[in-house]
């Protein structure tokens, strides 16, 4: 495979110098301010390796940053800016270099993977064609930025997602559909010692809620519903007259989302009386492995070896997926811990990882330009 518009290696120097850059402005999901400062910065990285203009496109979570090298689309890379690390985390946690580790917040979740693309698409001498979209409400559902994302994902044909890699480095190649279920039990208020009959327990009926819910899962299917957090009552001497259960649902095929959903809005209470209502949904569509096999092959052309996991948590990859758009995830920062207070990156991976982001973009637009589906996925709209 030929990839004859790459001029330049990455260099490791420069992207730790940026990765530096982009830890040390905390980016929490919505905190408007944070974001924009964030947003700002992950402009002027990309403006000063890339060269253009990054537009910042305003949102009610915070600013997203759009760049593009001009031309016809032909490959979106996608990532996202915000972090689930709230202010002051840096303090505690600061970025440092070690042990040939990088650590700090949002090192592995996805400020690394922003970077690598960055300086893989600088080692291209023609970067026609790259469009680069980093997101500022990923962690948090992508509520104001799918539209664009999937305006973008249309538009360019196929997509490579910044993402943290699998355990050991592994591309991800299917992930599950996710969504979060909030069921609110109403009863009625009493006594709990003079006329404790004279109410409905809203606690007693969330525990058969819960017990129903939970049979919901068929691990066989690839299905898990799993209960989380559950808050009730408000003195210990009064009959509880309202408790909620949230709920965390992973699935692997639209058929599940559909049967999960219609059995959501199908629980009935046991106590009489007693009331429920539901909120929420499979936000986020499954990822079949299908969408990722084509740019999948490309990638193990270019890295002999690597290996590519179907995985449970969910991406933005999830959505332009399911528009059939052919999307390859987990191109990130090879490391691990994300969202807990050990996350890493490996650094000495940093290089060959931009190296394949220079790899699938050359790859991807030669057989475009070819007039060549390479990347073997379903075409637009097959993957509704």
């Amino acid at each position: 495979m030929t990839t004859t518009h790459r001029t330049v290696q990455p260099g490791v120097d420069a992207m730790i110098a940026d990765l530096r850059t982009l830890v040390e402005v905390e980016s929490p999901s919505r905190d408007h301010e944070a974001l924009t400062a964030s947003a700002k910065t992950v402009a002027a990285v990309i403006e000063n390796r890339l060269g253009g203009h990054a537009v910042l496109v305003e949102s009610e979570a915070g600013p997203h940053v759009h760049w593009s090298g001009g031309g016809e689309p032909r490959v979106l890379i996608l990532g996202h800016h915000d972090t689930v690390f709230p202010l002051g985390t840096l303090a505690r946690r600061p970025f440092r270099v070690e042990g040939g580790h990088a650590t700090g917040p949002g090192v592995f979740d996805m400020l690394g993977g922003l970077v690598q693309a960055v300086h893989g698409v600088a080692a291209l001498d023609d970067r026609s064609g790259v469009e680069i979209l980093v997101t500022a409400d990923e962690e948090v559902g992508s509520r104001t930025s799918r539209a664009l994302l999937e305006e973008r994902a249309l538009a360019c044909g196929a997509v490579l997602v910044m993402e943290g890699a699998a355990d050991g480095g592994g591309l991800k190649t299917g992930r599950k559909g996710c969504g979060t279920f909030e069921v609110t039990v109403t009863g009625r208020a009493s006594h709990a010692g003079l006329e404790p009959a004279a109410g409905v327990n809203a606690l007693i009926e969330a525990a058969h809620q819960v017990l129903d819910i939970a049979a919901l899962g068929r691990p066989e299917a690839g299905t898990t519903v799993t209960p989380t957090v559950a808050t009730a009552g408000t003195l210990d001497n009064v009959v509880p007259a309202e408790a909620t259960v949230t709920v965390d649902v992973r699935v692997e095929t639209a058929e599940e989302t559909e049967r999960v959903e219609a059995a959501f809005a199908a629980l009935t209470p046991h106590l009489p009386g007693a009331r429920i209502t539901v909120r929420g949904s499979v936000g986020r569509p499954p990822m079949p492995e299908a969408a990722s096999a084509g740019l999948f092959a490309l990638a193990r052309q270019l890295l002999p070896g690597l290996e590519g996991r179907a995985v449970g948590g969910g991406s933005d990859g999830n959505f332009t997926a399911a528009l059939g758009v052919p999307t390859l995830d987990g191109l990130g920062a090879v490391g691990g811990g994300a969202h807990a207070d050990h996350e890493y990156l490996v650094i000495d991976a940093m290089t060959e990882r931009a190296g394949l982001v220079a790899g699938l973009v050359d790859a991807i637009r030669e057989a475009r330009e070819s007039g060549q589906p390479a990347t073997g996925a379903p075409q637009r709209g097959e993957g509704r």
